[in-house]
């Protein structure tokens, strides 16, 4: 497994609350989950339990838009869990929606990514799990939520500019009657796109005090959460896996992934990353490990780092070293006298 499991997500009792505001009972919910019914009582869940409740809850309703669009309208403020409180008494739009991607990890198991450039704002959901996706339903209401979250703040009826899910979501005429704009299925990313200039909109439930004493106490809970692997990382491990089996391509990685090889350049690029860049350095790392044993071969440390003939792996060395395999070799391995 590439990245690890994300356990103990937090289920808001507000969100058990806000199902009863529709009529729906609860415990439905919960054995349509084919969870036990104290399930409602916990604090939190596994990923697959939490992606159970969310499938259960849109089988209910009977469609995935009208599902999450339901629930967008349903969730009272009220019941805001304290990292979402504080975005909804942020300063402007952007304000609260930096500090919804800020503080999104200390309740997984999805990531935003905001972009702003020209007169757009673009906010893709990715999960931190590449190998457990989402229910659509859960795509729905985390991209509605954050276009409800201008509308209630700002207290003006925002649209977006158009709106992309990588799944099917039932009746996409609900949702563009709640988004306001062109709805598209079967994209390539989850993505919200929002009319910059909204994000200057200032909020009307603006409160520095309150953020005063939510902002230091969220900051330090999301310094406690656990560190998750970056792509790079990531990728990274799946070279070192591959390299024997000749030269990894970036399609390859990517399909293992679960995502095309488009996506992870540009989430490499976020990193500062690059494949090739990558590649190069696992390679070099490797070979230096090997070469440090005097049991191999320097053309089976070709081979082992994934390169099909010596003579090219002699190349790339002399550009990591600056000297042959077999000179760095004999300067390393020299015992001192």
């Amino acid at each position: 497994m590439i990245s690890p499991v994300i356990d103990g997500i937090k289920i808001a009792q507000g969100f058990w609350a806000s199902l009863r505001h529709l009529g729906i009972d609860v415990h439905d919910v919960a054995r349509q989950a084919r969870l036990p019914l104290t399930i409602i009582q916990e604090s939190a869940v596994t990923t697959a339990q939490y992606f159970a409740i969310w499938q259960a809850y849109a089988h209910l309703i009977g469609d995935t838009a009208t599902a999450a669009v339901k629930l967008a309208n349903a969730y009272e403020t009220a019941h805001y869990p304290p990292a979402a409180l504080s975005t909804f008494h942020a300063r402007d739009y952007r304000d609260a929606l930096n500090r919804m991607a800020r503080y999104k990890p200390m309740c997984p198991p999805e990531s935003l990514r905001i972009r702003e450039e020209a007169d757009r704002c673009t906010i893709e959901l990715e999960w931190l799990d590449d190998e457990q996706s989402g229910p659509p339903v859960l795509v729905g209401i985390t991209l509605a939520y954050l276009l409800e979250l201008g509308r209630r703040g700002t207290g003006r009826p925002l649209t977006a500019q158009i709106v992309e899910f990588s799944d099917s979501m039932g009746d996409v005429q609900v949702l563009e009657a709640y988004f306001g704009c062109r709805v598209r299925t079967g994209a390539d990313q989850n993505r919200l796109t929002l009319h910059r200039e909204d994000l200057d909109r200032p909020f009307a439930s603006y409160n520095a005090e309150l953020l005063e004493m939510l902002t230091p106490v969220l900051d330090r809970s999301l310094n406690e959460q656990p560190r998750y692997r970056t792509i790079s990382e990531k990728v990274a491990e799946m070279l070192l896996r591959s390299l024997t089996r000749g030269r990894p391509d970036i399609q390859a990685v990517a399909s293992e992934m679960g995502m095309s090889d488009r996506t992870l350049q540009r989430r490499l690029a976020d990193e500062g990353a690059s494949f090739k860049h990558l590649l190069a350095q696992t390679r070099h790392e490797q070979a230096l490990s090997y070469l440090a044993d005097p049991s191999l071969e320097i053309k089976e440390v070709a081979f082992l780092v994934g390169y099909e003939d010596q003579n090219s792996f002699y190349r790339a060395f002399r550009l990591w070293e600056g000297v042959t395999p077999a000179n760095w070799r004999s300067e390393h391995m020299r015992i001192p006298g």
